[in-house]
Formats: structure tokens, C-alpha cells, sequence
């Protein structure tokens, strides 16, 4: 969700006539590619983090089954997020490819 603030516009820089500064630390270095890739990398480690719960859980390492399965539903939402993201972008992208010149 940070990375969804960083990259949005403040509704106070539509207000006036001249766009309101930003400042540097607001949006991160490298823009909308390290936003994409942070998100993806974030993704990867709660997926790697609800496969440690459950092999824990199956070794019996621990009894907790509710943390695996809070881990595993995080994992699953997650993952959710970054196909709806995924299918956002090629839909912007097919229809950029689809505009005339």
C-alpha cells in the first residue's frame, strides 16, 4: 500500500493554479520500476514466509495453525493483488498499443 502512496498525486496539487512541489523523499528513487519491483519483492517474501509456516507446522515444529494460516491467506491475497496489478498493466498496455498515431 506505501508504494501505491508514494507513486499517488496529492489532491492539494490540483488546487490553484500552479502545481504544488513535491518533495524528493515522496516519491521513491527510481520511480514507478523500484515501486513495481519493491511490490513484487514483497509479494515473493510473504509467499516464502507462509511456505516456512506451513513446513513448520508440518514437522511440528510448531502447533500454531492459525499463524500458518493467517501466513497462508496474506500469501494468497497477495498474490491476488499482483495478478489484478499484472492484468491492470497489459489491459493500459493493449490499449496504448491499440491507439492511433
Amino acid at each position: 500500500m506505501d508504494q501505491i502512496k508514494a507513486i499517488a498525486i496529492p489532491a492539494s496539487s490540483f488546487v490553484g493554479n500552479a502545481p504544488a512541489a513535491h518533495p524528493a523523499s515522496a516519491a521513491p528513487a527510481g520511480g514507478f520500476m523500484n515501486s513495481l519491483q519493491h511490490a513484487i519483492s514483497k509479494a515473493n517474501d510473504i509467499q516464502i514466509h507462509a511456505d516456512q509456516a506451513t513446513e513448520a507446522l508440518m514437522t511440528g515444529q510448531t502447533q500454531n495453525i492459525h499463524q500458518t494460516m493467517v501466513a497462508l491467506q496474506e500469501a494468497d491475497v497477495s498474490f491476488q493483488l499482483m495478478m489484478q496489478i499484472r492484468n491492470k498493466l497489459l489491459s493500459a498496455y493493449e490499449e496504448i498499443q491499440r491507439m492511433q498515431i
